[in-house]
């Protein structure tokens, strides 16, 4: 039962076994026409807030299909909830990123215009971009099937960035950091954890002081450098790790 589709109007009345649902919009075109899902066909349907249900398609048309709920399951959302902010890169490298964040279960990505961001989103660019990270999370958790949808936060600056720090447990990724990831305890709170990455030359000495001062802290994850791409994603499996999430 490989077909999973999101369909964000399902609520828990939905779930009781026997219960038919619709789905319809653009995850309706894509099952029937693209992922050729037929009546009888088993697929999975998640509403991105914990619920996920599994039935049998009743009915297959390119503007709707209903399916008979045979069982359901809600997964709460996960606590302290770890977050990735990602410094826009060029390519499309902060892109791979989130993705692979996403499948590894982060539960939101914040973009961040770092000083030593050579990617910038001015001006009209600014909902694209969201746009276009909001449509690689929402792919790759339809991939990952999972439970619940990460959001994406408006675009922030280091000054915004600051702010959050001094309300969240902030990890600044750098390879010049003393203290290890492997070595952070687990949280004895519930605080969100803010993975922070830089972009392709790093976080600049200023902005690592003015997080540092409001209450982030540094670590590095070993004697390697990695790319912008790939830090967040291997950070996060460590978390996942730490937190008995894996």
């Amino acid at each position: 039962m490989a077909h999973f589709y999101l369909q964000e109007s399902l609520r828990a009345v939905d779930s009781r076994p026997g219960q038919v649902v619709t789905v319809d919009g653009a995850e309706a075109r894509h099952a029937v026409t693209v992922s050729r899902v037929r009546p009888g066909d088993r697929l999975r349907l998640g509403n991105g807030a914990g619920l996920l249900l599994a039935g049998t398609v009743l009915s297959a048309e390119s503007s709707e299909l209903t399916l008979r709920v045979d069982d359901a399951t809600e997964t709460p959302a996960a606590t302290p909830r770890i977050r990735l902010v990602q410094a826009l890169a060029k390519g499309d490298r902060d892109e791979l990123a989130i993705q692979a964040a996403t499948e590894l279960g982060v539960d939101g990505v914040i973009p961040w215009t770092a000083a030593r961001s050579i990617s910038k989103w001015e001006g009209p660019k600014i909902a694209k971009g969201h746009d276009r990270w909001s449509s690689i999370v929402r792919e790759a958790s339809k991939q990952s099937i999972r439970a619940w949808l990460p959001d994406v936060a408006p675009l922030v600056n280091t000054r915004q960035l600051a702010v959050l720090a001094t309300s969240t447990r902030m990890l600044l990724l750098d390879p010049t950091a003393a203290g290890r990831l492997t070595e952070v305890g687990v949280p004895t709170d519930d605080r969100d954890i803010l993975l922070v990455v830089g972009p392709e030359g790093g976080i600049s000495p200023a902005e690592l002081l003015l997080l540092e001062q409001s209450g982030a802290s540094q670590v590095r994850l070993g004697d390697t450098v990695l790319r912008t791409s790939t830090a967040g994603p291997a950070a996060l499996a460590i978390l996942n790790a730490t937190l008995g999430r894996w």
